[in-house]
């Protein structure tokens, strides 16, 4: 899957959590993730965690990361 794939499963819907980037139309913001991961958590701890998500919803939201610092 290449990056704009990737991309494409962070959405933004203005009811959800205030318009706050999420991933695949779910209740769980990509904030949440990288603030798991910051504390240590491990992709496998947090795919655990939340049967729904796969490993690509992760590496989406580390993109997502990446382009804000660099402001892409």
């Amino acid at each position: 899957m290449n990056e704009q794939e990737l991309l494409e499963r962070i959405t933004v819907k203005p009811q959800i959590f205030g318009g706050k980037p999420i991933i695949r139309d779910r209740r769980l913001a990509v904030e949440h993730i990288l603030e798991m991961l910051a504390a240590g958590d491990t992709i496998e701890t947090l795919l655990e965690a939340y049967p729904w998500l796969e490993q690509e919803d992760i590496q989406a939201c580390l993109i997502c990361a990446s382009r804000l610092v660099n402001h892409d």
